[in-house]
């Protein structure tokens, strides 16, 4: 593999390596890849613990339309950064890194290896590739794009990304308002754009041993009939009634960012009239795949990460308990 651990890193036969020598593993992919599964059965025969790299997954009460592995599951596998939230509250790409770095020292202190796995791509990106020194909110400048949103729409100002910053803007849906305001605020207030100050950055990984992989579907139908059938999964499972029993908390509304996230949006707005289940479950199949297609953009313009297709048979388990061995874990 052309990103493994070098082998002069591995300590001498029999000797086990310290926390400085450990590496970090990490799984991406699109949504609905099978990342949980793969994560899952890895450490199942492996000294890895799984860190969460999902916007959704850090709320609690998120469980059933977030796919989040069941409480048996991470009772015997440890994972971190799952339900460590309400959902009234706000989770940033900042905080993260910081909860990330957290656990994964915490983890080599213990002689294990961390497995970051999810498929926030901002979060991903902030952790390889470092934090922009990004400007404070501007109220004033975001009650005018607000202004204008609302007599032409976000997907308008989406435009307007899209010819200041074509990079942000390919990575950020039409109607991702939170996402098109800040790329906008940031923009006009430094002059910059802000794909470009995020790549003038240092990543808070520096120096430490990593290996990425990528887990995607070679073909976009697999991927697509995979999304559909998790979807129905989830609706059998009783998601329709979670966000129900979400919607009854007072302190919650579909502002909050936790009900932004795909299909809880959805189910919210059929509970709200906007339409029937029917056209609320098309809806939330189609922004799922939506969801996927930028993911892939991101994971695309990665050079570290090397791509797995699901349905393959290769020796991953194998070739990282080789990798850990080597290692003196």
């Amino acid at each position: 593999m052309a990103h493994g651990v070098p082998a002069a890193a591995a300590p001498a036969p029999g000797a086990a390596a310290g926390p400085h020598e450990l590496p970090v593993f990490i799984l991406t992919g699109p949504t609905g890849a099978g990342k949980t599964d793969w994560a899952l059965a890895l450490a199942e025969s492996a000294p890895v613990e799984i860190v969460s790299v999902d916007s959704a997954l850090v709320y609690r009460g998120l469980d059933i339309g977030t796919a989040k592995p069941a409480r048996e599951l991470r009772a015997r596998v440890p994972h971190h950064l799952i339900d460590i939230c309400e959902p009234t509250e706000g989770y940033s790409a900042g905080r993260f890194v910081a909860d990330a770095l957290g656990s994964i020292r915490d983890i080599h202190a213990r002689g294990r290896v961390p497995l970051l796995v999810g498929g926030t791509m901002l979060y991903l990106r902030s952790l390889l590739h470092g934090l922009a020194a990004l400007p404070p909110a501007d109220p004033l400048l975001r009650s005018q794009l607000d202004a204008r949103a609302a007599k032409h729409g976000w997907p308008a100002l989406h435009a307007e990304l899209a010819a200041l910053d074509p990079q942000a803007a390919a990575r950020i849906a039409a109607a991702d308002s939170q996402r098109i305001q800040r790329a906008l605020e940031v923009c006009y207030m430094t002059g910059q754009p802000i794909s470009q100050l995020q790549r003038a950055t240092v990543s808070a990984l520096a120096g430490r041993q990593l290996r990425y992989w990528i887990l995607a579907p070679r073909r976009r139908a697999v991927l697509h009939e995979r999304i559909a059938r998790r979807f129905d999964d989830m609706m059998a499972a009783g998601f329709l009634d979670e966000v129900i029993g979400l919607r009854r908390s007072k302190d919650l509304s579909a502002g909050h960012a936790s009900m932004r996230a795909v299909g809880y949006r959805q189910l919210w707005a059929h509970l709200e009239g906007q339409y029937a289940l029917e056209e609320g479950v098309r809806r939330a199949v189609a922004a799922t795949r939506q969801l996927a297609k930028r993911q892939l953009t991101w994971m695309r313009g990665e050079t570290l990460g090397e791509w797995i297709d699901p349905d393959s048979q290769m020796s991953w388990n194998r070739d990282i308990c080789h990798v850990l061995a080597r290692l003196g874990l």
